[in-house]
């Protein structure tokens, strides 16, 4: 499993081609950026998520992930606000766990708690692996 992380919005088409380019197995990960204070994420469901997320990705030959940190919601400063207003996204809430291919976002992904549930993202995980997903 290879990370990469995309700090800047406007990287992120670049990086989602190069990487559907390398992998069928790519997925996008958004996720509370760390606070400065704790060096933790802000969302409490994030820090629940990573590791289980990560442990089961990591069980896909050569999966990447795409680590997308996003800002508060109240933050309308933050450049990463244009994933709530981007349409092939529609990014709502955090954690969010998207699966891409060379078309696009799968309609299958996983929203906030649901991203801590380990049987969850094991299912999903699965689907990625099927070659014709039910989305």
């Amino acid at each position: 499993m290879r990370c990469i992380r995309v700090d800047q919005p406007s990287e992120f088409d670049d990086h989602i081609a190069l990487a559907v380019g390398q992998s069928d197995a790519v997925f996008v990960l958004f996720f509370g950026r760390e606070t400065e204070e704790t060096n933790k994420s802000w969302c409490p469901d994030c820090v629940i998520a990573d590791p289980l997320i990560r442990k089961a990705i990591s069980t896909v030959d050569n999966s990447i992930i795409l680590e997308i940190p996003v800002d508060r919601s109240t933050d309308t400063s933050s450049p990463a606000l244009v994933f709530r207003q981007r349409n092939d996204v529609s990014l709502q809430k955090v954690p969010t766990l998207l699966r891409w291919t060379k078309h696009g976002p799968s309609s299958i992904r996983l929203v906030e708690d649901e991203c801590h549930r380990e049987e969850n993202i094991l299912d999903f995980v699965a689907k990625t692996n099927d070659p014709c997903p039910q989305e």
